[in-house]
């Protein structure tokens, strides 16, 4: 009987030790391992820039479903998530640890609002201070304000993940990694996007020469209003 007492303890902190291992947080705050997070996205989806930001969102999708600094970012069940592909896997990014830019997206975009957004202004940013509390405010103190001559120009969409689509699609995370190593070079700029490529994908040393030949020519608006990459307004009509 003790034997067995001891067998039947040793299983459940192992188990307790795995789910632990779930919701382990690491560098500036992607949840390892990647999930799956309920969203229906067959193939890759129509993607628009918001108008003065350096940041696409999928306007006939049915959820607030985002792509900003080489990554695309989906808010669902009061929590923000990213992935470097389309349809996931996707990683938990803890509320300190979201890029301002996609914070400052204008309620208006998100096809599929929280009953909290109700009654904020369609043209402002969600009221993440008044929604995370004053502690996290603090931590991200100016998080609303910017100037929009200095906004980075939007990244390259990976319009390459387009040719991958139903059975086509890498659900391994390896060969997504190998994929995307090979098709996209961009370099991110913000910190918790370089920690996910450092995880799950970029060449280091090559993306500079894809940035040269992917960035919107000379010219064009800094912000990319209106247009993808290869200078087409949106995505998808390709």
């Amino acid at each position: 009987m003790r034997h067995l007492l001891v067998a039947i303890s040793l299983v459940l902190g192992s188990v307790s030790q795995a789910n632990a291992q779930v919701g382990l947080h690491v560098g500036v705050g992607v949840a390892l391992p990647g999930v799956q997070i309920g969203i229906d996205i067959p193939a890759y989806p129509h993607l628009v820039a918001v108008p003065g930001y350096p940041v696409y969102y999928a306007p006939a999708g049915r959820s607030n479903y985002f792509f900003y600094d080489g990554a695309y970012w989906v808010y669902r069940g009061d929590t923000w998530y990213m992935s470097s592909w389309y349809a996931g896997p996707w990683y938990v990014v803890q509320p300190d640890h979201v890029p301002a830019y996609v914070l400052r997206v204008p309620v208006r975009y998100y096809r599929d609002p929280p009953p909290y957004f109700r009654g904020w202004r369609a043209d402002r940013p969600p009221r993440w201070g008044e929604h995370w509390g004053r502690e996290w405010e603090a931590r991200r103190a100016g998080w609303d304000q910017w100037d929009r001559r200095s906004a980075p120009r939007p990244a390259p969409l990976p319009a390459y993940q387009r040719s991958f689509a139903g059975d086509r699609y890498p659900r391994d995370v390896e060969q997504q990694r190998a994929i995307h190593s090979e098709r996209y070079g961009y370099q991110p700029h913000e910190a918790v996007t370089q920690q996910h490529y450092g995880e799950a994908g970029g060449r280091p040393g090559e993306h500079e020469r894809h940035d040269a030949r992917e960035q919107p020519a000379p010219g064009h608006s800094p912000h990319g209003q209106g247009h993808g990459a290869g200078g087409e307004r949106g995505e998808g009509n390709r």
